[in-house]
């Protein structure tokens, strides 16, 4: 069987680089799925999780990233993302990311409630997409 390198890299560096038989992704088109020998690609990302299912050698299983955007390059049977930030499902710490996602929630329904104009509701509908595919990726975990 044939595979590919996936490559997710954040301002910080690298954060996952592993060998794959597919993944799929959501692009701002829909979604992605990438097997070996894929055509070139260069695609905007949309905040969701990105499925990596690795290879038998490596046995087989699925690896879950948290991406905030970014973007995706497929070329030459390497698949790179470039993103703002991202987690693996083994770095996503839960108790923090619902926090985040009970801040963005209480900024919603205030700026809702009061018409709060100084509250970037945008900003807070955002923060709060992110901390939920935080969550689902960290519910992810030894599901493979």
């Amino acid at each position: 069987m044939s595979s590919f390198t996936v490559d997710i890299v954040t301002p910080d560096g690298v954060i996952y680089h592993h060998q794959a038989k597919f993944l799929v992704a959501s692009t701002q088109a829909g979604s992605l799925g990438v097997l070996p020998n894929h055509s070139p690609l260069i695609s905007p990302l949309n905040i969701d999780a990105v499925r990596i299912d690795l290879t038998e050698e490596d046995g087989g299983s699925s690896d879950w990233v948290a991406v905030n955007g970014g973007i995706i390059e497929i070329r030459d049977n390497v698949v790179s993302v470039l993103a703002n930030s991202a987690e693996t499902e083994h770095n996503i710490d839960v108790s923090r990311a619902e926090e985040a996602k009970e801040r963005a929630e209480a900024k919603i329904q205030k700026a809702k409630e009061t018409k709060d104009h100084d509250i970037d509701l945008g900003r807070a509908e955002i923060a709060l997409v992110r901390a939920v595919n935080r969550l689902n990726v960290a519910n992810k975990r030894g599901r493979n």
